[in-house]
């Protein structure tokens, strides 16, 4: 059997996943029919066509304007139902989501239609696809603090819904110490904390990420391996990086799959994770990655076994939750010696 076969096969967590970056063209048509708005695209394959990113910015651009037809509850939870019945044909077992709620407020949604219809789907999700979850709300970095303790006041009376937050958007010009009192006030509230840091950004980002807003994760961090003291302590400490190799190469983040940072991270120590960022705008879901990977880094059947396993020991499921899938991975694994 094939590495590729193998790594579809095992089961594994999405650490990093814009539930927003799901939407297919097929369902943004259907629900811009549904709710009357008028989009620029005539057809699936013109849409299709505008992915052709030059950088982040030029992604952001039509991933904001893509969110306009997103506009009830229903909405929200056919959005992330469909990603959920996508995500089980890739064995995910357990997914870690992002929402972007100011994308959405900032033209009118209210936050509780926007959170009901993800929280419906996650729950119908487990019970129909024995899929386990946790929410993390994302400010958006090009907005201003201000707007981030907005949010977060938003939030509030949802908190058990919500594992933790994170940071993203436009990265350059917006550090993470530009929100250092949000997240001081979200771990307050108990809330996780993770963000986006080393994507186009520099080591620099990821240095404020640890010490400033104090996350537990690095989502994306390819800017690390220019630094060898950062790698030493992302090491150290077990802070995972969850990278996104499609999603790198579709952003010109890189110009070859085979000159991604992942394995040289692997070999270093870090724990690192497969996962596909706005899977219907770079060309694939979870496995899509994970085979974009397998021959240009030379990964071999261990080191796919050790990314489905650190998918799941850097996740925020609980130490039960995480042995039983790690022994399903092993289980699934000894079917391909």
């Amino acid at each position: 059997m094939t590495l590729n076969a193998l790594a579809a096969a095992l089961p594994k967590a999405e650490l990093h996943l814009h539930i927003e970056g799901s939407l297919e063209p097929e369902l943004m048509f259907e629900l811009a029919r549904r709710n009357r708005i008028d989009i620029p695209f005539a057809s699936v394959e013109d849409v299709r066509a505008a992915y052709n990113f030059s950088n982040l910015q030029s992604f952001l651009d039509i991933y904001y304007q893509g969110m306009g037809v997103l506009q009830t509850e229903q909405d929200f939870y056919d959005l992330t139902s469909a990603y959920l019945k996508r995500a089980q044909m890739d064995n995910v077992r357990h997914v870690e989501i992002f929402f972007d709620p100011q994308g959405h407020t900032d033209r009118g949604i209210a936050f509780e239609t926007v959170i009901g219809g993800i929280c419906r789907a996650l729950k119908d999700g487990e019970a129909d696809f024995g899929i386990s979850s946790r929410l993390i709300m994302c400010f958006l970095r090009h907005l201003s603090e201000a707007a981030a303790f907005e949010t977060l006041a938003e939030a509030a009376p949802f908190l058990d819904h919500i594992a933790g937050v994170g940071l993203d958007s436009s990265e350059i010009g917006h550090p993470p110490s530009k929100f250092q009192r949000v997240f001081d006030k979200a771990r307050e509230m108990g809330l996780k904390t993770v963000a986006h840091a080393g994507e186009e950004g520099p080591p620099e980002y990821i240095w404020e990420a640890l010490d400033l807003l104090k996350v537990e994760r690095i989502d994306h961090g390819n800017a690390a391996l220019g630094d060898t003291r950062l790698v030493a302590r992302l090491a150290k400490e077990k802070i995972a990086l969850t990278m996104c190799p499609l999603s790198n190469l579709k952003l010109c983040v890189l110009e070859d799959v085979a000159r991604h940072p992942l394995k040289e991270l692997m070999q270093a120590g870090l724990t690192v994770t497969v996962n596909s960022d706005d899977p219907s705008y770079f060309g694939g879901y979870v496995n899509a990655n994970y085979e974009a990977i397998i021959d240009p880094l030379e990964l071999g059947r261990e080191d796919i076994i050790q990314l489905a396993k650190n998918s799941v020991n850097a996740s925020f499921l609980d130490a039960a939750a995480k042995a039983q899938l790690i022994c399903e991975i092993d289980k699934t694994a000894r079917q391909f010696i």
